[in-house]
């Protein structure tokens, strides 16, 4: 990775798992990284000691990416002290349910969809002026590959992933003037996350039976092909979703 000293990068949802992976790999490649958090300060606080024990700058800042008032708070905290956002990993995940359509309320799935595009386009709005100004930036979303791949009971979470992948392609075709990419990661199930907690040992075993390269991903993983996406090696890659899953699915 080349020219990275210097940028600044946001990492949304970066206090564990896989935002806690690409804070750390992104401040090794020598970027200056915002580590937000909801409410596990002393585990963001940990990360940004981590980075910081490493030779890197980073510093943890609070705020709901699903409030647009405390996104614009933590982008002014971060633009008093390193300027403007260069980078934006969001990776922030809102609750939702995990039953089958037929036990679902709208409330249920329509609210995980408001949330899910919500935050997405809270952050982009607050980060966009000054990759614009600069005529450059990075824009990459986590999203599932759920979104393509349905498994029961995941309704919720694969519907607002599939509308945020398609959000990113529309940013990615307006901001391409602008010298923005604009790109999304799709990992299959990783270990260490909140969402492998939820499988259960016979789940996990048949996927990893189902995985060509023998095992599931984990978050570093995936941290290293979103710092290919933010780096400026990533030159002329935009709209497009890198699945990261050992070959679980292939599309």
């Amino acid at each position: 990775m080349t020219g990275a000293t210097g940028r600044v990068a946001l990492v949304t949802g970066a206090s564990s798992g896989i935002g806690a992976a690409t804070a750390r790999l992104l401040a090794a490649r020598e970027m200056r990284v915002v580590v937000n958090y909801l409410r596990s300060v002393t585990a963001a606080d940990e990360v940004v000691a981590g980075i910081e024990g490493s030779g890197g700058q980073a510093m943890a800042v609070q705020g709901d990416v699903r409030e647009s008032a405390a996104v614009e708070s933590m982008i002014e905290q971060v633009r008093a002290a390193w300027g403007g956002i260069d980078v934006l990993v969001h990776n922030a995940l809102t609750p939702y349910v995990i039953k089958p359509f037929h036990d679902m309320t709208w409330d249920e799935l329509g609210g995980k969809l408001d949330d899910e595009m919500r935050a997405a386009f809270a952050v982009t709005k607050a980060v966009l002026p000054a990759m614009t100004e600069q005529g450059w930036g990075r824009l990459i979303y986590l999203g599932t590959g759920l979104s393509r791949q349905p498994r029961e009971g995941m309704i919720a979470l694969g519907t607002a992933k599939a509308a945020l992948a398609q959000f990113a392609r529309y940013l990615a075709q307006e901001l391409a003037p602008r010298g923005i990419t604009v790109n999304v990661v799709e990992p299959g199930p990783v270990e260490d996350t909140r969402m492998a907690s939820l499988i259960d040992a016979g789940q996990k075993q048949r996927q990893v039976a189902a995985t060509p390269l023998g095992r599931l991903a984990r978050p570093d993983d995936v941290a290293q092909v979103v710092a290919f996406y933010a780096s400026e090696d990533n030159a002329f890659m935009t709209g497009t979703t890198a699945a990261v899953n050992g070959g679980l699915a292939m599309y």
